[in-house]
């Protein structure tokens, strides 16, 4: 492992620029930040390869891991995926046009929609599902399982102390 990142380099010149600010955040946000981006630009070219990008991939993999028939509302969709439902809507007519889902009404009201998984989109999702889990278990290489696992539930922790943070606020 080197002995320091860029991270530890951003640390280092923050401290010396601001020895009153606390960047002990850093050392950990924002490594996640970049391995998230690593992981993503890793992922890019074999999404490409299925002729989509990682905003349509989220929403066919968020349909295709609810039950059958792989249906949500929009509005489960974009709390799931944690974006604007103006930024669902782009996402889903680009997915529509390449017909892979579809928005039948629902039975109940017919002034709703559901969106569903079509054939084609749960074809496409799940062979790239596949992919995406063999790339991912190749990017955790570095670590063993045990290992793994420790940083899993750290993050796991981490994420819902955030959450009830960001809840009292």
């Amino acid at each position: 492992m080197a002995e320091t990142d860029p991270v530890d380099q951003l640390i280092t010149l923050w401290s010396a620029a601001m020895p009153d600010v606390d960047t002990r955040g850093l050392s950990v946000l924002g490594r996640v930040r970049r391995i998230a981006l690593k992981a993503r630009a890793a992922a890019e070219p074999l999404l490409a390869r299925h002729g989509i990008d990682g905003g349509g991939y989220d929403v066919l993999a968020t349909l295709r891991a609810a039950p059958p028939p792989h249906r949500l509302r929009p509005t489960e969709l974009y709390r799931a995926l944690g974006i604007s439902s103006g930024g669902l809507t782009a996402r889903l007519n680009k997915l529509e046009v390449a017909r892979m889902i579809r928005r039948p009404a629902a039975s109940d009201d017919k002034r709703s929609v559901f969106v569903e998984l079509s054939p084609k989109g749960r074809g496409l999702v799940e062979q790239a599902f596949r992919e995406e889990m063999a790339l991912q278990a190749q990017l955790l290489t570095g670590l063993a399982d045990k290992e793994q696992w420790v940083l899993s539930t750290l993050l796991k922790k981490l994420e819902a102390t955030m959450e009830q943070g960001a809840e009292a606020s």
